[in-house]
């Protein structure tokens, strides 16, 4: 997370460090290739028997418990919140945190791991047009390339001259994430102007653990079924694992470990460029969920799914020079 040195910087405080560096570019794709890995395991779990709230209410709670343990050990003080800090807090945590997770979990459960994220990851032609029109920023023709790609894209992805081959709710919760997603990003950028990022996180995950609570109750969470073995499925269907160790590794692996790999990736490279190295995530994803579940898609579908990629890619450049 941080350069080795005999004073540690401020906790969020970005240090002066040569842009583009090589490291940079390997968290950032290593935060990914977790990310895509997690993808799968979350299916496996909710095709065993967990459901996604509860899935959702485990994932925050642990993630919430790992960040506290880290702030405290890093610099503790960085707890404090101000009154004025509390709506958007609130607002980040339930829109940004606690929805996108949820809207996730509904999509990969109906649609391939792939898929559901290709969706997910039209957020950043979102904030794109957020800014525009908006922000009233101007961000040139690229923008409008961008989302004519994104939405020619999408429609071999869905495959609109048969009348739709995807699940409806499923890719309607993939685009639902999407523009949860596109929130986080958006009051993120709001949040962080005076908070950082490890505690921004912190809270964000205590405020969606506490909206699943109220929603869904920790005495419904099936917790009987913890230590059941659960077949991995597909590929791996001769392993089998309780299902406490998905659980486990959705909270650490999933999400955690690529959450700081991604954070110290911008320690060294421009967000922009993280964020294009991030749109490797679907791609992963599906490979993954092709080797792994048996998941794929029809030729026209993965160029659709290349298109869509390309849009993400020039509206994260397009926003970069806003």
């Amino acid at each position: 997370m941080t350069e080795a040195s005999s004073e540690l910087p401020p906790l969020g405080e970005v240090q002066r460090l040569p842009r583009g560096r090589p490291i940079g570019y390997l968290m950032a794709i290593g935060g990914a290739l977790f990310f895509s890995v997690n993808g799968s395991v979350s299916k496996v779990a909710l095709d065993t028997g967990m459901d996604s709230t509860s899935l959702v209410l485990l994932r925050s709670a642990g993630a919430m418990a790992c960040l506290l343990a880290l702030v405290l050990v890093v610099a503790p003080g960085r707890l404090r919140v101000r009154r004025d800090e509390v709506p958007l807090l609130v607002l980040y945590g339930v829109v940004g945190i606690a929805l996108v997770q949820w809207l996730y979990f509904v999509a990969i459960a109906r649609l391939p791991v792939g898929v559901a994220l290709l969706l997910e990851f039209t957020a950043p032609l979102m904030v794109a047009l957020w800014a525009r029109f908006v922000q009233h920023k101007v961000l040139g023709r690229g923008l409008w390339l961008a989302l004519a790609l994104a939405l020619g894209g999408l429609s071999l992805v869905a495959q609109v001259w048969q009348g739709l081959t995807l699940d409806l709710v499923g890719a309607l919760a993939g685009l639902a994430a999407a523009v949860s997603l596109a929130t986080y990003f958006v009051l993120g950028e709001k949040a962080v102007v005076d908070r950082d990022t490890l505690s921004l996180a912190f809270w964000a995950f205590v405020v969606a653990t506490a909206f699943w609570s109220v929603l869904n109750p920790w005495w419904t969470v099936p917790w009987g079924d913890m230590a059941d073995q659960v077949s991995l499925q597909g590929a791996l269907d001769t392993v089998t694992v309780p299902m406490w160790a998905l659980v486990a590794w959705i909270i650490v692996l999933g999400t955690v470990v690529p959450f700081l790999l991604v954070i110290g990736a911008l320690r060294h490279v421009p967000a922009t460029r993280a964020g294009i190295m991030g749109t490797l995530e679907p791609v992963l994803a599906g490979l993954i969920a092709y080797w792994w579940l048996g998941e794929s898609l029809a030729p026209v579908q993965v160029v659709g799914a290349v298109v869509v990629l390309v849009g993400v890619a020039l509206a994260q450049a397009a926003t970069s020079g806003a």
